[in-house]
């Protein structure tokens, strides 16, 4: 199911998943004795329907959980007993590009007046929405568990705010130097775009990959490898915003998120800049 629902966020909200506040405590309690249902496509030959079970089999351990249509969300959803799992369609009201794009999503249920007025513990990006899925969907496990385990983080870190939850997670960026970094060669600036030229900025492990290297390594939970999750436009006529998260393929770690306004300087991809980021970054 993708939501396509007005959700009023500032530009300033995006350093922080696109949420509208880190969850509180309660929310977090509520959630905990919940049953999370994963809402599925309307259209059953997605890829998504699919992908998705999957990835709750392999994943998902905090509730219990179920897979539900869109007609069953509008039935559940106002109950505080229930909690979900939903691809989103999200736009930003400060935003002169008129950019859609797809969110992966959790929420509580509870009687509010509509979707966008539910709490959203943890959101995050997925692709534009005119993006075919099969930009996404071979990542869900990584993403699911990216979602689960920042439940538990703020759970288990008070002083967490929305303010300051994205340099947490950057905390981790120096990290990556000891890992092997899996890059596709078409989701990177020009300058960074060939072997060579990505040794010149970054001199540690790396390693070009096709999507079905990254998605085998994905699945099969690799040890000591990370890879950058890319939302762009994809060759589609909207550009917009370019996110860029860099995941541990073993256990779904977050080690380093950000996002720059694609333009003839800032082109759909990783950046150099991101790079010399990373070879720059010092544990905290």
């Amino acid at each position: 199911m993708k939501s396509s629902i007005f959700i009023v966020f500032t530009l300033a909200v995006l350093t922080t998943f696109a949420q509208k506040e880190v969850p509180s405590k309660d929310q977090i309690q509520q959630f905990k004795k919940t049953t999370t249902y994963v809402v599925l496509d309307d259209n059953p030959l997605l890829g998504f329907n699919f992908k998705i079970r999957e990835a709750v089999k392999n994943v998902w351990t905090i509730t219990p959980v179920d897979f539900i249509s869109s007609e069953d969300y509008d039935k559940l959803r106002k109950s505080t007993k229930n909690s979900f799992i939903t691809i989103d369609e999200v736009w930003f009201t400060k935003d002169n590009t008129q950019a859609h794009y797809n969110f992966l999503c959790l929420s509580l249920g509870g009687n509010y007046k509509s979707q966008s007025d539910m709490p959203q513990l943890c959101t995050v990006p997925l692709s534009y929405a005119e993006v075919d899925e099969s930009n996404y969907i071979y990542k869900l496990s990584s993403l699911l568990q990216i979602i689960q385990d920042h439940v538990l983080f703020v759970e288990n870190e008070p002083h967490i705010s929305d303010i300051n939850i994205i340099k947490k997670y950057n905390d981790n960026a120096y990290l990556i130097k000891d890992k092997t970094l899996y890059v596709i060669k078409d989701e990177m600036e020009r300058s960074i775009n060939t072997e060579a030229k990505f040794k010149k900025v970054y001199p540690y492990k790396f390693k070009f990959v096709t999507r079905d290297e990254l998605e085998k390594a994905i699945d099969s939970k690799q040890a000591g490898v990370v890879y950058l999750h890319k939302v762009g436009p994809e060759g589609t006529q909207r550009k917009a915003r370019c996110y860029k998260t860099i995941i541990g393929t073993e256990k779904s770690k977050l080690y380093y998120f950000d996002y720059h306004m694609i333009d003839d300087k800032s082109p759909d991809g990783l950046l150099e800049k991101d790079l010399k980021k990373i070879v720059k970054a010092k544990a905290a």
